[in-house]
């Protein structure tokens, strides 16, 4: 019997309004989504329950999405999580985001078609 498991998404934004968004959008996907609002509240649900993929705002008060790549990839315990770094901010360094273990990079505004095939390739 084929199994078909749904990927787990942790979306990840300071922003209410893009998390509603993306989580909506997604789930009508058929992804399982899970969202968080800070860096530190993603980093305890990432090791409570790892995801299968993250989706993660680059520039967040805190805990920026570079730092929170970092702090997952350190972490021995938690399995090699795919992470989509997303920003709005011209200044944001791809270079940056995968020297801190990211696995791929997008700019706000989102195209979706483009994330939807950025995840089917890492989910």
């Amino acid at each position: 019997m084929l199994s078909l498991k749904r990927c787990r998404i942790l979306v990840v934004d300071d922003f209410p309004d893009n998390l509603f968004l993306l989580q909506s959008a997604l789930e009508a996907e058929g992804y399982d989504v899970d969202t968080a609002n800070n860096g530190r509240i993603a980093i305890t649900k990432i090791e409570a329950s790892p995801p299968d993929l993250l989706l993660l705002d680059v520039m967040m008060p805190g805990m920026n999405g570079y730092e929170v790549t970092r702090h997952i990839r350190k972490n021995d315990h938690l399995p090699l999580i795919p992470i989509i770094l997303v920003t709005a901010c011209e200044e944001a360094s791809a270079a940056e985001g995968f020297e801190a273990g990211a696995n791929d990079f997008i700019r706000k505004p989102i195209n979706f078609d483009k994330l939807l095939a950025k995840i089917t390739a890492l989910c």
